[in-house]
């Protein structure tokens, strides 16, 4: 019921959103599905709810705070403001006629936007849920986890069965910090931007790309002897080849994360656009023929992207503990081809 309610709420939010950018003339569908993925200064829920967030900017050495309000006149247009604009999500120094100045030097921006404020509600809502979690284990020791505790602790001991000890060894305790962060981290963040109004902050790519960084950095510094001779001196390959394949074994480390930064921000990022795309066809067509299926179809993509939202929290943290594994794996003799040279 709970579901239902959440997703007859988002509908509402996204219609009033599709409509109120109608008003000004011509419905236009990639106008409105940039602004719902696209990071912002302002945090807009529905029509006529909007949270203007706080802009920090450090121009010169002297820092100057206000809100992103002042970037708004009473009809919602965009001006500028104490000679700064905004212009396709960024804040630039503006010259006399409102334009975007030549010199845009020494401007730093460290303004709270809408990813930035869904980040610090996601982090604050992890710690209460697990320092719940922690304070009710820490009273019922030994004895059957309840309420909170018994949801997750089935998801934390899967995590460290199935994922650190089966991929990472002996070893995995180490690791299992940054994975439960992880996953949790991501799996919060998916779910939270399909509520009403949410950020899309694991779509957005600088946001995916740190934590691939992390687990890149993790997998390098955690490299053991036998890790760096397979990629400096690769097993049964020939010494002539070792200009050809030490340049290739070095990409095959950062094409890893790579492919973890893209593979989360490409799937999230895509079912919203799906959806909001489905959504915007009862507004191009205007038809009663095509509002129903298009609602239908809308309603299976947002049921699909609730397991995708935990799917992909999953892959991000098994391929994570697959590098890791690979990492710290411990070969006998030098012509072993296992399962180490298999996440190379």
């Amino acid at each position: 019921m709970k579901k239902l309610f959440i997703l007859l709420f988002s509908f509402l939010t996204i219609s009033a959103q599709v409509e109120a950018a109608a008003e000004g003339g011509e419905f236009k569908p990639g106008d409105m599905i940039t602004h719902h993925i696209a990071d912002d200064y302002t945090w807009h829920f529905a029509d006529g709810v909007t949270l203007y967030l706080p802009v920090i900017l450090i121009d010169n050495g002297t820092p100057k705070v206000f809100s992103s309000s002042n970037f708004y006149d009473e009809n919602h247009a965009v001006v500028p403001y104490e000679g700064y604009m905004m212009s396709h999500g960024h804040i630039y120094r503006a010259d006399a006629s409102g334009q975007q100045a030549a010199d845009q030097s020494s401007l730093l921006d460290f303004s709270i936007t809408k990813n930035v404020a869904s980040l610090f509600i996601s982090v604050a809502l992890l710690l209460v849920v697990f320092f719940v979690i922690a304070g009710s284990y820490a009273k019922g020791k030994g004895r059957a986890p309840k309420g909170i505790q018994s949801f997750f602790e089935p998801i934390i001991i899967f995590i460290r069965d199935e994922i650190a000890k089966a991929n990472i060894g002996p070893k995995y305790e180490r690791y299992m910090p940054y994975l439960l962060t992880i996953f949790f981290f991501i799996w919060f963040n998916n779910l939270l931007g399909l509520m009403p109004g949410g950020a899309n902050l694991t779509g957005n790519i600088a946001v995916t790309l740190v934590l691939a960084t992390m687990t890149l950095l993790i997998t390098v510094f955690s490299g053991n002897k036998s890790y760096w001779s397979h990629i400096f001196a690769t097993p049964g390959v020939p010494t002539w080849l070792a200009p050809i394949m030490i340049p290739v074994e070095l990409i095959g480390i950062l094409t890893k994360p790579f492919s973890l930064m893209v593979r989360l921000f490409a799937n999230i990022t895509a079912g919203h656009i799906i959806i909001l795309s489905l959504f915007s066809l009862i507004f191009i067509f205007e038809s009663i023929f095509v509002a129903p299926l298009s609602v239908a179809f809308a309603i299976f993509m947002f049921f699909l992207e609730l397991f995708v939202a935990l799917l992909q929290a999953y892959i991000f943290t098994l391929l994570s503990a697959m590098y890791f594994g690979g990492a710290v794996e411990e070969h006998d003799h030098v012509g072993d081809h296992g399962h180490g040279d298999g996440a190379h």
